[in-house]
């Protein structure tokens, strides 16, 4: 009797700490540099999401448990192949007696890399399994929510001396950040609780846009509360819309851009189109294109009033007021030149040179940092200096460059058969939320226009990052991999529509 009260009593504990450790990991997740890190587990790292912590209690205590004892997904077995192509190709690079740069041998280059895809496949699978029916994935969204309204609550704090700058509010507000990031905030740039600008307008842009604007589309809410059309994700949506723009990241703001766009055209609820007059224009989505339209005037009139803020964001504009001396194609060219694209397509001509001289396996994970210099383009680099401040010895400088593309990083340090193992495993996630949008169940299709719209943003957002430790893509992968698998599980219909 002893024995059934602990078992019983044992397994409730559980389940409220996981419940507890899953809630903190969800806010946590716009936490992505805190620096109250062991070095142990990426201390010397700029990724140090604060998640990790609740993480590794989760995946020893409910995940690694449920993982032996219950079938794995599919989808998850998909990423395996990935996997042991990138430990093997990063094996094979320690024998060829490459020497230690700034101070790092390839041997902890290795284990670094590998560390940092081993966390995020832990978020993966973490997402994945944790929910174990419908509610818990509804309840996973709303803790998601929550922790973004606290992202965008301090982002809005932040706004508040780009639009006017206020000394005494800036040191006020960097006071605070210290205590939550390892860099200092910009005095014209909105960064959220994050490294910089463009990781929080990657969160948003990736792991908030797509759930709200499917739930905006739909007209499906998780949360209990609505008032006819007016929802909790509703305002949430306009409020990160109106505050993306204050980060200044070009790739967030075109990728809010395609999202809205694409989202409007293509996943608007058809129950929203029933009146007689849409029916007689069901032909040519005149209507859609008209919304479509006005949303981008009005999200671009925010983005002139964000610009006109911030000197260099509003370069992008002020060029064409230039008359062209030279060829268009030469004008061009300089314009992507102007706004600091040079530095980017350095790092990602020589990914790409890394990837032709070994493109079976490439040269390990971590390792093109090693091959950097001697894959360097043959231009001048005085004309790059972030480039050039990278390949100049500086003392203290410890930190080793990285190709700033997902895809390309994939290619130079894993080969074809690690590019083609990596698109396979998120062909699978693809598969996943097709198979979710067809349904005509309302709360599934939700999950597979979210699922849709997240892939879409991973697709451009992995051109301007290159961390596996960063949680956003794989969180999208494992919501997206958990309604495929609850859906098979007679997902019925609820929320609130």
């Amino acid at each position: 009797m002893i024995g059934s009260w602990w078992s019983t009593s044992g397994k409730r504990l559980i389940s409220i700490l996981s419940k507890i450790c899953w809630v903190f990991f969800l806010v946590t997740l716009p936490v992505s540099s805190f620096p109250f890190f062991p070095d142990d587990i990426g201390g010397g790292t700029l990724v140090r999401p604060l998640s990790i912590y609740p993480l590794i209690i989760l995946l020893l205590l409910v995940i690694l448990p449920r993982f032996f004892a219950k079938p794995i997904p599919k989808t998850i077995l998909s990423f395996l192949p990935f996997v042991v192509i990138a430990v093997v190709s990063s094996l094979l690079a320690t024998l060829r007696g490459i020497e230690a740069l700034q101070g790092v041998s390839i041997l902890m280059r290795m284990f670094r890399a590998v560390a940092t895809l081993g966390i995020g496949g832990a978020i993966y699978i973490v997402v994945t399994l944790w929910p174990v029916n419908k509610e818990d994935l509804r309840f996973s969204l709303r803790w998601l929510y929550a922790g973004f309204v606290l992202a965008l609550f301090w982002g809005t704090l932040q706004a508040v001396y780009v639009v006017q700058f206020s000394p005494r509010w800036f040191d006020l507000i960097s006071s605070v950040q210290r205590y939550i990031s390892i860099r200092r905030l910009f005095i014209n740039r909105v960064s959220g609780l994050t490294y910089e600008p463009n990781w929080f307008a990657d969160q948003i842009s990736l792991l908030l846009l797509p759930w709200l604007l499917a739930a905006v589309l739909s007209g499906y809410t998780v949360f209990k509360w609505r008032w006819r059309w007016l929802t909790i994700e509703l305002f949430l949506l306009g409020w990160a819309l109106a505050l993306l723009p204050f980060t200044f990241s070009r790739a967030g703001l075109i990728v809010m851009m395609v999202l809205v766009l694409i989202g409007i055209l293509f996943f608007r609820s058809k129950r929203t189109d029933e009146s007689p007059e849409t029916k007689s224009s069901r032909r040519f989505p005149w209507r859609r294109i008209g919304e479509g339209a006005i949303l981008v005037v009005i999200l671009g009139g925010v983005i002139f009033f964000a610009g006109s803020r911030n000197e260099f964001f509003a370069r992008i504009w002020e060029y064409w007021q230039r008359t062209p001396n030279q060829g268009y194609v030469r004008y061009i060219i300089n314009y992507f030149e102007y706004l600091g694209f040079g530095a980017r397509y350095t790092y990602m001509e020589t990914a790409y040179q890394v990837y032709d001289d070994y493109p079976i396996l490439g040269v390990g994970l971590g390792n093109y940092a090693f091959y950097f210099e001697e894959r360097l383009p043959d231009r001048p680099l005085a004309v790059i200096p972030e480039v050039l401040r990278l390949v100049v010895p500086v003392p203290g400088n410890s930190r080793l460059i990285t190709p700033k593309n997902l895809i390309l990083r994939v290619m130079a340090e894993t080969g074809m058969l690690g590019l083609v193992t990596f698109i396979a495993f998120i062909m699978a996630i693809l598969g996943c939320a097709l198979y979710l949008w067809f349904s005509p169940k309302i709360e599934v299709k939700f999950w597979g226009v979210g699922g849709i719209l997240g892939l879409i943003a991973f697709g451009l957002v992995a051109f301007s990052f290159d961390s596996f430790a960063i949680p956003n893509m794989w969180v999208v992968f494992g919501l997206i991999t958990a309604a495929m698998r609850l859906s098979q599980q007679q997902f019925s219909v609820g929320g609130k529509i």
